[in-house]
């Protein structure tokens, strides 16, 4: 977008004036990147999603229900600019060409979802930023033993494998490597061994 620079001088001239006066008046041009307010835009979600309950429920932004080709030509153009870029885990996989489709990734989320949901101390927390991925919380997983707080066990969604699942077990202080899980029917099979841990 074409933007005129604030600071520059115009100076005053008779009105009767040539070309190249004419030229002179006019205020120089800086073009300017939006590219990013344009994502952020993209990304914020319509209405507050704090109380979510599973992934679904957080699908209102503008990247949910926008033609497809149009959110990954978006997405590409930021990512070409060198910006951070926050974007859900289908996203960045649909635009490396690993998933087939939006709606394969909603599929995945919604098939966690309905695993999780129905087993006890599940916790879904959708409080990620704009345009990041909400996670699983496995709530009793909090306290161990000699009764301190830890980081529960935490099922995240990622793009780093086709499994499109990382387990990161209950934990205090360092973060430890996330297990891969090859999809929600390996998640299913773990599930007690997980609970357990």
């Amino acid at each position: 977008m074409a933007v005129l620079d604030p600071d520059a001088l115009i100076e005053q001239r008779p009105i009767r004036a040539s070309l190249a006066e004419v030229s002179a008046l006019v205020r120089p041009i800086r073009v300017e990147p939006l590219l990013n307010l344009e994502w952020s835009r993209a990304v914020e979600p319509t209405g507050p999603i704090g109380a979510a309950r599973r992934p679904s429920q957080t699908r209102r932004a503008w990247i949910h229900r926008a033609p497809e080709s149009q959110v990954v030509s978006l997405f590409d153009a930021v990512r070409a600019t060198g910006a951070q870029v926050s974007a859900p885990w289908w996203l960045r996989a649909l635009a490396a060409g690993r998933l087939q489709s939006r709606m394969g990734g909603f599929a995945i989320e919604d098939q966690v979802s309905e695993l999780l949901d129905r087993r006890a101390g599940w916790a879904y927390m959708p409080w990620a930023g704009a345009g990041e991925d909400g996670y699983w919380e496995y709530v009793p997983s909090e306290m161990d033993a000699a009764e301190l707080p830890l980081v529960p066990t935490t099922v995240l969604f990622t793009d780093r494998h086709q499994g499109w699942l990382d387990v990161v077990l209950a934990h205090a202080g360092s973060l430890p490597e996330p297990m891969p899980i090859a999809g929600p029917i390996d998640l299913r099979a773990k599930l007690e061994l997980l609970e357990n841990s």
